[in-house]
């Protein structure tokens, strides 16, 4: 995200002529009295299948792009393979999940990997600040699994139902088609949740150097369950064995003047010259439960799990050693969902992750088609038998050697497929609460902020300050106020330092507007 002083955004009037709000409404016309929490089954969840507001504010969300995926459009992706240790740490895998592809040391699982840049379109350059996408497919003897996260290990929010307008905030102005740090602010000033994230983002940790050198997470929090259905939370972490590497804002500039598709091209020409990047896989295990003892929700999706109490355990590595043949068919019609699990793995009651679920697949069906999972790029490698037929682009029909293709429907005592038989003890979580429209109760917002800030090196801080001050210069002096009111209740200095560099940024802006630059030389006459 880098600021372009230049190009600020106009279309947020200013306070003297601010016009009276309409009342929110759904697009059937009904007054909304809470936009900012989801109906859950008590404050933690899970998530309701009749929560009208938040379908009709997805869905509408993700249709609202052709063709181009409304988030994580710019993208590089690769084939590999994942290799698996056997093990959770020192402990048999089992212990933990069933999940097959985990339970042999040395077993192989193809994958399919696509690494993006999220706020911005196709071609847009690989080097502004965003979060970069981590997707992986991992075709397994039981179907498809995709694990499907960011290289930051957190978010920006922690209910689904806010995504559309996070990302109406960062994508460009609807007046003017330029993206504005003051429309940024102007929501993170109203989500000090968002804070943590914030601090990563205009870290050096906000632009990776390559894709290469990035880490990965599935940001939110999944379970395991094993062969008696006993079921623990779980954290996914991916760390590159070529190690991380980050841009400062001006190594970011430099890149950017000469090559904009740099993280592309570094990771297709690395490949081709047999340099595969590696990532082990790494996961904490938590115990299922509240965990009140802790100052955060673990299911709280803006928070890191200490890694002293909860420390990384090595359960595989992945190796990507092969580049798509046709971008379009593989890399660009790749379709993930947080949904697509396999037997093992299940969902928590993470509601940033439940929302997820629901929007992941949705769009993919809406971008690609209702058929997208008969492409092969994202058909399963395994035998699939399904009832579902027909729909635009349908070209075969999912049915199993032999089967009487007549019958498209269970039970039948006829043909077709037969319920699975089930070899182990169900995950049946217990779920009680009452349906409710609640906060969670440790947010705890700045806490994680004031450790990330105090454990940056000295030249991180600095270049956060920088980049901080650079993106709020400028902008409404409400939305300064209220953003300063939250790094000084994350750390003084913090909140100090950002208010003084801001004054020091709008100084130096008042002086380039009095020079008046002119861009580019005159041109001679044409004859």
């Amino acid at each position: 995200m880098i600021r372009n002083d230049s190009q600020q955004d106009q279309d947020i009037a200013p306070s003297s002529q601010a016009q009276a709000s309409a009342p929110l409404t759904t697009r059937q016309g009904h007054p909304i009295h809470d936009n900012q929490n989801s109906r859950t089954v008590g404050n933690r969840g899970p998530m309701t299948l009749e929560n009208y507001q938040f379908l009709e504010k997805l869905s509408h969300f993700d249709r609202e792009r052709i063709p181009e995926r409304v988030v994580h459009a710019r993208g590089a992706g690769a084939h590999g393979i994942f290799e698996a240790t056997g093990k959770v740490g020192d402990e048999p895998i089992s212990r933990y999940t069933r999940a097959k592809l985990f339970q042999e040391a040395g077993k192989q699982t193809p994958v399919f990997v696509r690494f993006s840049t999220v706020g911005h379109g196709t071609h847009s350059p690989e080097t502004l600040r965003d979060p970069r996408g981590f997707a992986v497919k991992f075709y397994t003897e039981d179907g498809n699994w995709d694990l499907v996260g960011n290289n930051l290990k957190i978010f920006f929010i922690r209910d689904a139902l806010k995504f559309p307008d996070l990302i109406h905030s960062q994508k460009p102005s609807p007046t003017t088609n330029i993206q504005s740090q003051e429309r940024i602010f102007d929501f993170f000033s109203g989500s000090p949740e968002a804070l943590h994230m914030i601090t990563l983002l205009y870290s050096p940790w906000g632009i990776p150097a390559t894709y290469r050198h990035m880490q990965g997470s599935g940001v939110n929090t999944y379970k395991w369950y094993n062969d008696q259905g006993e079921g623990v939370l779980v954290k996914y972490h991916w760390e590159p064995k070529q190690g991380v590497r980050n841009l400062t804002q001006a190594e970011a500039d430099q890149v950017q003047s000469t090559n904009f598709n740099h993280a592309t091209q570094d990771l297709h020409d690395a490949i081709e010259r047999g340099d595969y990047p590696q990532w082990d896989l790494f996961v904490q295990i938590m115990e299922d439960g509240e965990h009140p003892e802790l100052d955060f929700d673990p299911l709280d999706d803006t928070k890191i799990w200490p890694r002293e109490q909860f420390p990384w355990r090595h359960v595989g590595t992945m190796t990507l050693n092969r580049n798509p043949e046709n971008v379009f068919a593989e890399t660009e019609q790749a379709a993930f969902g947080t949904g697509v699990l396999v037997d093992g793995l299940d969902f928590s009651d993470d509601k940033m992750l439940q929302g997820r679920t629901f929007s992941y697949s949705d769009t993919q069906r809406y971008r690609v088609g209702p058929n997208y999972l008969q492409l092969p790029i994202n058909s399963p490698r395994c035998q699939v038998a399904s009832n579902q037929r027909d729909g635009q682009m349908a070209y075969r029909v999912d049915t199993f050697e032999g089967q009487d293709a007549r019958v498209n429907y269970e039970p039948s005592l006829l043909s077709g497929p037969k319920e699975a038989p089930r070899e182990h003890a169900p995950h049946t979580p217990y779920v009680e609460g009452k349906l409710v429209r609640e906060p969670i109760d440790r947010p705890n917002d700045f806490g994680q902020a004031r450790m990330q800030y105090r454990n940056f090196a000295d030249w991180e801080r600095d270049e956060l300050i920088s980049n901080l001050s650079g993106a709020l210069a400028g902008v409404d002096k409400r939305i300064q106020d209220k953003m300063i009111e939250y790094f000084t209740a994350a750390d003084a200095d913090y909140g100090k330092r950002v208010a003084e560099g801001i004054q020091a940024k709008e100084a130096a802006m008042k002086e380039e507007e009095m020079a008046a630059p002119t861009y580019g030389r005159e041109a001679s006459s044409l004859y």
